[in-house]
């Protein structure tokens, strides 16, 4: 198994994560510069458009963010190829190749994702909103957030195998959406509902969506610390204390995330239905992830759990936390069926 450099004493010790950090946010400012730019100048062809070409009805169908978000899940399947491939072959331009390609997916689908909120706006009075209202939109969020979140793990480990073993999420995600997007219309932009027409929406919302991401990454990670043992597959992952350790923080990150998301969704809930807590499916099956993590914390914490048992819980949380967030919308109706496929 290839194994990484121990940390260094000293000094040493403190300047090292220092200095991986500071890589990652230089790559992270350039993306956001990047996204800045695209979308700026995107919505100002928009606005000379508008009028034009371009009508107040023809912006329900996204007619700029879709064509950017397709762009940006194909070249998120470029980016899976590259990654497999230069995994696979250990060369380190073609994965450098897929980091950016998927640096520049992200872009794109963080772009799609402006762009779509500018379009809210221009269909008329009343429409305008951020888009995580619906399935679609949060869809888009949990690309992004889990997009930056990967390759931030990649970057912090310095190990491509983690991303090759997250990305197909990411991919998953993207067939979903273009599934739900293209047999059930729901791309389109619709009217928000009085429940949603609150800002606890724009923190609620995120907040869980980060937390969904850091379980999805934590799960990916299992499924390489249980297959690690594979002799193919041990000389391209970090040894795998390293992988425990990531998925351990990861899951932190999410518990907090989630933690936060849920006091924020009972504020709103007393806000919107008269009571901080009602037992609904939603909010049911919500806590039974906070409960299921925050166990996972506890006997990880408590060291009397072997690593492969707590590898093969984070496994099974994620298909947990996948009922909680679709199933429930599919067979148990609620006050959440606003989020119904």
């Amino acid at each position: 198994m290839r194994t990484i450099a121990s940390p260094m004493p000293g000094n040493a010790a403190a300047a090292t994560p220092t200095a991986t950090v500071g890589r990652f946010w230089r790559q992270f400012i350039v993306y956001l510069l990047g996204v800045a730019l695209v979308a700026l100048l995107t919505i100002w062809q928009i606005g000379r458009d508008s009028g034009r070409t371009l009508q107040p009805n023809d912006m329900a169908n996204g007619p700029v963010s879709q064509p950017m978000l397709l762009a940006s899940g194909l070249l998120t399947s470029v980016a899976m190829a590259l990654y497999l491939a230069g995994w696979l072959a250990r060369r380190t331009r073609v994965t450098a190749a897929g980091r950016l390609s998927m640096w520049v997916a992200l872009g794109l689908a963080t772009c799609a994702w402006v762009v779509r909120w500018y379009e809210s706006y221009q269909i008329g009075a009343g429409m305008g909103h951020i888009p995580v209202s619906n399935l679609y939109e949060v869809f888009v969020v949990f690309i992004i957030l889990t997009g930056v979140m990967m390759l931030y793990v990649e970057d912090r480990y310095r190990s491509d195998g983690m991303t090759v073993f997250t990305l197909p999420l990411v991919g998953a995600a993207y067939a979903f959406l273009y599934w739900y997007g293209g047999t059930r219309g729901a791309g389109a932009i619709t009217p928000l509902i009085p429940a949603l027409q609150s800002y606890w929406m724009k923190l609620h919302v995120p907040a869980n969506f980060l937390a969904y991401g850091a379980y999805s990454i934590a799960a990916m990670l299992a499924a390489a610390r249980l297959l690690s043992g594979v002799r193919f597959l041990s000389a391209r992952l970090p040894a795998v204390a390293w992988i425990d350790e990531a998925m351990y923080r990861a899951i932190a990150v999410g518990f907090a995330c989630f933690t936060v998301a849920t006091i924020l969704g009972a504020l709103w809930a007393a806000e919107a239905w008269g009571g901080y807590w009602s037992w609904d499916p939603k909010e049911t099956w919500a806590l039974v992830v906070w409960l299921n993590y925050a166990a996972w914390l506890h006997f990880r914490m408590l060291g009397k759990v072997r690593p492969v048992a707590l590898a093969w819980w984070s496994l099974i949380g994620l298909f947990v936390t996948l009922f909680a967030f679709l199933g429930v919308n599919m067979y148990l109706a609620g006050l959440h069926s606003y989020g119904s496929l």
